[in-house]
């Protein structure tokens, strides 16, 4: 029982701390000491030898650098941070070419602004409104507000892409039309008829281009019927249509949100939200209107020295010719693999007949004892003379 007296002292004062300890924490006093250093763990063979406590102080550790990986496309290839085209100085009478639209003519134009960056003659001027249409005219209205910027701008090319706002009611003699039903589209068909003969009549050579597919299947099939009626209305107003619908669509037509960009390669290039397009879907766009474009302005194709509208074209391709009906062949004909000529054989000269007879040919005459000598003699004649004794002697007797 000694040994436990000896101990009673100890436990009481552990248990005393471990009580005072808690009931300070419980009031949120923390001692100094406790904020700054961490006590060694405590352990039952510290009963045994009592020895002063220890502390450690924690070292402050420094924030940790943290890796980012490569961002990557869809295709699972990694893309490398494409470097900021620089834009060289535009001359003072650089030709403006004017870019009008919703959001994706905004997209449109900075495509080719990075497409012309280098090319000080050429400046590209976007006028675009983001959320403006043909249907709310009261909040901006094309048709009055384009004339102000054509004097403004005095454009060499103006580009229209306009229409994925359009997907609304409109409001005709105080009802409201649905999309696509019979009276709406008829007055659709008028507005963007108009906003087309006005430029038509200022004169301005103009590329009109058309709607992308979009992730939902009732707005693609939107899309489609208004991209009919914009490549109607350029085509009868001195305009040219652009159609980039198979560069935002699979195979079958359908939408995709990655595919190749103007070089093949897979990237992404619609937004999540499959409306918006991504940087390299702007450069697509500008992609296709890039080579019309310089047609219009008489600019040199990439990559030759010559205008657009003075490169070769191809002639067109001849017929080929029907060949001649062959006569049937045999397989056993020798004459197929040349059967009846050698091995570097030379033709025959042509024979030309003779005029004369022949002359009769005279063999010469043989000579006894040669192998062409067929005469029938008597084999007694043709033997050496002391054969010949011999042989009579042999047949006498």
């Amino acid at each position: 029982m000694q040994p436990f007296k000896r101990l009673r002292p100890v436990v009481a004062a552990l248990v005393t701390s471990g009580v005072l300890a808690s009931g300070l924490l419980a009031f949120g006093v923390v001692p100094t000491a406790a904020q700054e250093v961490v006590r060694k763990p405590w352990s039952i063979f510290d009963i045994f030898r009592p020895q002063p406590r220890r502390y450690y102080i924690i070292p402050e550790q420094q924030p940790r650098a943290v890796k980012r990986p490569k961002k990557k496309s869809s295709g699972g290839v990694v893309v490398p941070k494409e470097p900021d085209v620089e834009i060289v100085e535009k001359k003072p009478d650089a030709r403006s070419v004017l870019v009008v639209g919703d959001f994706l003519a905004g997209g449109l134009a900075e495509g080719l602004d990075a497409q012309f960056a280098q090319d000080p003659a050429i400046r590209i001027v976007d006028r675009s409104k983001g959320s403006s249409g043909f249907i709310r005219q009261d909040y901006f209205n094309w048709q009055t507000e384009l004339p102000a910027m054509l004097d403004a701008e005095k454009p060499a090319a103006v580009i229209v892409m306009l229409g994925s706002n359009d997907r609304q009611q409109l409001k005709l003699d105080g009802t409201s039309e649905q999309v696509r039903s019979e009276k709406w589209l008829k007055e659709y068909q008028v507005r963007v008829g108009a906003l087309a003969d006005l430029l038509e009549q200022r004169k301005v050579p103009y590329l009109w281009v058309g709607m992308p597919a979009f992730k939902t299947a009732k707005m693609t099939s939107d899309m489609l019927a208004f991209n009919d009626v914009y490549r109607a209305a350029a085509q009868a107003n001195k305009g040219e249509f652009i159609d980039i619908w198979d560069g935002f669509t699979d195979e079958q037509g359908a939408y995709v949100q990655s595919g190749p960009d103007v070089n093949g390669q897979p990237v992404k290039l619609r937004a999540a939200d499959g409306i918006n397009v991504t940087k390299q879907g702007k450069a697509k766009f500008a992609f296709y209107a890039e080579k019309p474009l310089r047609k219009i302005l008489g600019l040199a194709a990439p990559g030759t020295g010559l205008p657009t509208d003075q490169l070769p074209e191809a002639g067109p391709i001849a017929p080929a010719e029907k060949p001649d009906r062959t006569p049937p062949m045999s397989l056993n004909d020798p004459e197929m693999d040349g059967g009846t000529e050698l091995l570097g054989a030379q033709p025959a000269p042509a024979v030309t007949p003779a005029k004369q007879s022949p002359k009769p040919v005279v063999l010469p005459h043989p000579i006894p004892g040669r192998a062409d000598d067929f005469s029938w003699l008597r084999r007694e004649q043709q033997l050496v003379p002391s054969m010949q004794v011999e042989t009579t002697t042999a047949i006498r007797r």
